[in-house]
């Protein structure tokens, strides 16, 4: 497939599998979420009502949610941002001691086309995801453990989701203090003035045309 013309000033950030990964699991991840409040908060319960049809969607979307990623790992555009969430470098221990200094000035915090802070969220959110399937498939399977486990897994389960909306809000919180990285998201482009201020480390090509829609 051809690239997309770029706008003069701009330059491609997450090709259309990235995109469609990111919306995807954000989609399964809200509307799990949101069916857990409705279970847990009594207000939202009596309001929402036919539990079971709550239960039933809350527990299909958490399974659900490591899909989209799964997908995406077919292709190379994801993999190449899955591998560079995963590395963390010295630039990067930088960039966290700017943050615990307050320091906001560009040139304190290095990033590559993540910055630590997006590293750390993703790992956590991930090993979280991963400990909520675990937790939830005991309480659903009740047959699967003894009863101790199942205590303990409600428990890590109902504390963790509490976590996972904290930590959420906080994401969603920052997205939309940023603009351009929600533009970024949304459309797949930044402005090249911005990448170079955000993510100085980042290779940024010169010619938009080196950066192909899904690469």
């Amino acid at each position: 497939m051809p690239p997309r013309p770029e706008t003069p000033g701009r330059v491609r950030r997450f090709g259309r599998a990235v995109r469609w990964v990111h919306r995807s699991t954000a989609a399964l991840m809200l509307l799990c979420v949101a069916t857990a409040a409705c279970l847990y908060v009594p207000q939202l319960a009596e309001l929402v009502g036919r539990r079971h049809l709550v239960v039933t969607v809350h527990e299909w979307s958490g399974l659900l949610i490591p899909v989209p990623l799964l997908a995406g790992l077919s292709g190379r555009a994801v993999r190449a941002d899955v591998s560079r969430l995963n590395r963390f470098g010295p630039h990067d221990r930088t960039w966290l001691r700017a943050v615990r200094r307050r320091d906001h000035r560009p040139a304190s915090r290095p990033a590559g086309k993540f910055n630590a802070g997006q590293k750390l969220y993703a790992a956590w959110i991930a090993g979280a995801v991963l400990v909520m399937a675990g937790t939830g498939l005991l309480m659903w399977f009740t047959g699967l453990a003894p009863l101790m486990w199942r205590t303990g897994a409600t428990f890590v389960h109902d504390w963790l989701a509490l976590a996972i909306g904290i930590v959420l809000g906080g994401h969603i919180a920052m997205a939309y203090a940023d603009p351009e990285a929600r533009r970024g998201m949304r459309t797949g482009s930044v402005e090249r003035r911005w990448a170079r201020r955000e993510h100085p480390l980042w290779r940024i090509p010169e010619d938009p045309a080196e950066l192909p829609e899904d690469r």
